[in-house]
């Protein structure tokens, strides 16, 4: 990581510092978590230019860079993920991809999905489904905890979206809901395993979509499913059943892929022993809040989120080409010195100081900025609240063993996880 003193002020004019390298992918893929932010600190600037998948490509660093990536006036998120995120991950036509008055009436939608209210109701389903798993987790041998929490929650979502769900299609659903985040990312076999996913998981659920707006399926009204089916766009339009359901899948993954926050979580409270001790008493206080903050900062997740500049202009000297393709380094702003005292150490305690950072671009594991209007995710909220709801059972519902395993973290794999996938074992339930 860079130091903590601030880099130096590049002079008006100056060009913005290049890698030498002709293309850096494969030095990426050996470290994306890591990457962005060892380069820039090497090359002492918060942007630097890289060429990744054979494009010249700006990378930007730290709260300030982070800032002004959230800068709508400047960057674009149209056309800027690589065609291999977007065919997987997020899909087409989703609201990743919008800007300006048409991404914010599309957050709307989504923002109230997540209102508070609704996401107790959440909570409440995902801890009944881990409840009603614990009997066959105890008769089970080892396992990985990351996978045993798929199903639990890929249920919990989509009876809370509304979305119908036989048990028999759950291992299918569960594993096409996977893959869209768990396989994009993971090489080129694994990649065509998600576009795959996509293709399935998008066959499922839009015929819901048109079933439902046709009237031969009646869905709640409070539900995803069913805002999502209504949802008109600017002009008054129902969204194209496809893309309806690309939304309602964007819903449905990312609540999935709280395993990954909820591994990370068992993995912290195990090498973390003291802090297990210390919420042994509450897992709902500051302290299980601070807890779940400090897992979201200090463990990996996304490495990087990707923009495009929309017209040139300069920026501390630097100037920014129009088109020219922008990733801003997630991990590392969360790991910035400047920000983040001892930013390498496990530290739960730093969110009661008062000099904690506000987290609008120094705390990014979801994006930055301000979820209602700009492209942080509208799922932070949703997937603090399924933490503390893990950190609950994990303290005071269940108890297991871990076998002997490789714990320590795959950095190379996205998203990175515990190398053995956290394997337990001899469950039972105390509570």
């Amino acid at each position: 990581m860079r130091p903590a003193s601030n880099p130096p002020t590049l002079p008006a004019g100056t060009g913005i510092p290049k890698l030498p390298a002709w293309d850096s992918t494969l030095a990426w893929r050996a470290d994306p978590y890591r990457f962005l932010g060892r380069q820039a600190a090497l090359l002492g600037s918060d942007v630097f230019e890289a060429r990744l998948l054979l494009q010249p490509t700006l990378c930007l660093t730290g709260a300030q860079a982070a800032r002004l990536f959230y800068d709508d006036t400047l960057f674009q998120r149209q056309g800027a993920a690589p065609h291999a995120l977007v065919s997987t991950l997020f899909g087409q036509g989703g609201v990743q991809g919008l800007d300006h008055a048409q991404h914010r009436h599309r957050k709307a939608l989504f923002m109230a999905i997540t209102a508070p209210e609704r996401l107790q109701r959440l909570a409440e389903l995902v801890r009944r489904e881990w409840l009603a798993s614990l009997h066959d987790w105890i008769l089970s041998p080892p396992f990985s905890l990351y996978r045993a929490l798929q199903p639990v929650l890929a249920r919990a979502v989509c009876q809370w979206a509304g979305v119908p769900l036989a048990d028999d299609d759950l291992p299918k659903r569960t594993a096409q809901l996977v893959a869209l985040f768990d396989d994009a990312a993971a090489g080129p076999v694994a990649n065509l395993h998600a576009r795959w996913a996509r293709r399935q998981a998008e066959a499922w659920l839009t015929p819901l979509i048109e079933a439902a707006r046709s009237g031969h399926t009646r869905l709640p009204t409070d539900t995803a499913a069913h805002a999502i089916s209504t949802h008109r766009d600017l002009e008054g339009h129902l969204l194209p059943a496809r893309v309806a359901a690309v939304e309602l899948l964007n819903v449905l993954r990312p609540t999935v892929a709280v395993s990954v926050y909820m591994t990370l979580l068992a993995h912290a409270l195990h090498t973390h022993p003291v802090w297990k001790s210390r919420l042994a008493g509450s897992a709902s206080g500051p302290d299980a809040m601070g807890f779940v903050q400090e897992v979201r900062r200090h463990y990996p997740f996304f490495p990087a989120v990707a923009a495009r500049v929309r017209a040139d202009f300069d920026w501390q000297g630097l100037h920014f080409q129009a088109g020219r393709r922008v990733l801003l380094d997630l991990y590392g702003t969360d790991h910035d010195p400047r920000s983040w005292p001892g930013p390498d150490t496990f530290s739960p305690e730093r969110w009661a100081r008062p000099t904690a950072p506000s987290g609008a671009f120094a705390f990014v594991p979801h994006g930055g900025g301000d979820a209602n209007v700009q492209h942080r995710c509208p799922g932070e909220d949703l997937t603090a609240r399924l933490m503390l709801v893990a950190l609950d059972m994990l303290l005071h519902v269940m108890r297991f063993d871990l076998p002997p395993q490789h714990l320590d973290l795959h950095m190379r794999r996205l998203p990175a996880l515990p190398r053995s996938g956290f394997v337990i074992e001899r469950v039972r339930r105390i509570a």
